[in-house]
């Protein structure tokens, strides 16, 4: 099977969608699939592409946004429909919604399907404008012509593939097409196991990190954004700190688009409420991992419909457990024991309640991150997400003898948890 992929930037610093995309494509090319990556801009991940991919094809843009636009749209798919070759069981794959009018465009040019990963909820200009970085004012004036081309081009989606249940739901609900409850697939992003795991010596992660050992770290990995609720977060932090708990708040992350404003509202914050001698802002981190490890809990205090909340798995598979806004996809990875970690969104009394609860485990409930990892070792691993996606693409195949799936789906079952 060929797999042309279409990623607007493949890069690991945009957050998890791209690595979960990344993850997905390497494990489908280790099953003996072909992939071709389209991008519009380059990123970290492009090498790392480079060493399974059949192509990596650049892209000027995978939406027409002013007329003279058109004839670089229509050049980049003559392009790639000279350089790729399809067959009966190839299939377009976009990574988020806005890419679909390249994708519907390229998929009708071939004659193969399209199929399209629900990352996010339904379209909302201002959190597109934001993310992208392109000033609010331009983006309102254009909206009216982007939203006609993905109202079109999500009509033409063969299949979807949504990141949990909630985020299926959220796109029923939004009417851009009927019938989407039969053509949207959940599949559960998974990691790397071998890449979050627990600390080996925990003492020499403390004493990089210069953490003393009568002190609890509390941290945040994300975009330093608003609907992130970071600053429920800060005042749960200030009121623990009055009750006499020796901890610490380690914020990890960038702001997103024109966000510096709310970094430094958030500083300004912790100072007002006195607490900015316990509260560290580390910017942008690569070895997320560290962190997980030398942390206690870590926070997502999210205050909008979160489609998954991959840093709940990533913090879990090291051993340490998450405190949660329930909302959105969140109680889907916080199932069992582990429902004790989530709390109301805005509200950093039941934050405060549920942060007191879990952050003594080390010394009240030791094996507590070993139950962490063996339930994202059950649910959450690599090999489950790849066998979720190989089975939503088995509805485009046809029945090749060379195709590695139909071969594998005679002998083995594929379930998504």
């Amino acid at each position: 099977m060929h797999i042309i992929v279409l990623a607007w930037e493949p890069t690991s610093l945009r957050g998890g969608q791209e690595t979960v995309l990344f993850d997905v494509c390497r494990g489908l090319a280790q099953r003996g699939y072909t992939i071709s990556l389209l991008y519009t801009k380059e990123g970290d991940l492009l090498q790392r592409y480079q060493e399974f991919c059949k192509h990596t094809i650049k892209v000027h843009r995978f939406i027409i946004s002013l007329p003279g636009h058109i004839f670089n749209f229509l050049a980049d798919i003559r392009n790639i429909s000279g350089k790729i070759s399809t067959f009966e069981n190839s299939i377009v794959l976009c990574n988020q919604v806005t890419d679909t009018p390249f994708g519907y465009a390229l998929a009708l040019s071939q004659n193969i399907p399209l199929v399209c990963y629900l990352h996010y909820p339904p379209i909302r200009p201002s959190w597109i404008a934001e993310s992208k970085g392109i000033k609010r004012l331009k983006y309102f004036l254009l909206e009216p012509i982007h939203k006609f081309q993905w109202t079109t081009a999500l009509k033409k989606v063969k299949r979807f593939i949504a990141v949990s249940i909630q985020m299926k739901l959220d796109w029923i609900n939004s009417g851009y097409k009927e019938g989407l409850e039969e053509i949207i697939d959940v599949v559960y992003n998974g990691i790397d196991l071998e890449l979050y795991k627990p600390a080996n010596d925990l003492s020499r992660i403390r004493k990089e990190w210069n953490i003393p050992t009568n002190i609890s770290v509390i941290s945040y990995v994300g975009r330093i954004d608003k609907q992130k609720g970071l600053e429920t977060l800060i005042k749960a932090f200030a009121l623990l700190l009055k009750t006499g708990v020796h901890t610490k708040l380690l914020i990890a992350g960038q702001p997103v688009a024109q966000g510096e404003e709310y970094k430094k509202y958030l500083e300004q914050l912790a100072t007002d409420l006195g607490i900015e001698n316990h509260v560290d802002f580390l910017g942008h981190i690569t070895n997320t991992t560290s962190l997980y490890q030398v942390s206690d809990v870590t926070v997502l205090p999210s205050l909008w419909s979160e489609p998954f909340g991959r840093v709940i798995v990533e913090s879990m598979a090291c051993g340490t457990p998450v405190v949660a806004s329930r909302i959105g996809g969140i109680p889907e990875s916080l199932t069992g024991e582990f429902q004790n970690g989530l709390f109301e969104p805005g509200n950093e009394r039941d934050l405060l309640e549920s942060l007191h609860r879990i952050v003594s485990w080390r010394a009240k409930d030791p094996s507590m991150g070993e139950r962490c990892r063996e339930h994202i070792i059950s649910k959450f691993s690599l090999d489950k997400m790849v066998d979720g996606v190989e089975k939503v693409l088995e509805h485009h195949l046809s029945n090749s003898s060379h195709n590695p799936l139909l071969k594998r789906l005679s002998t083995e079952s594929y379930k998504i948890n």
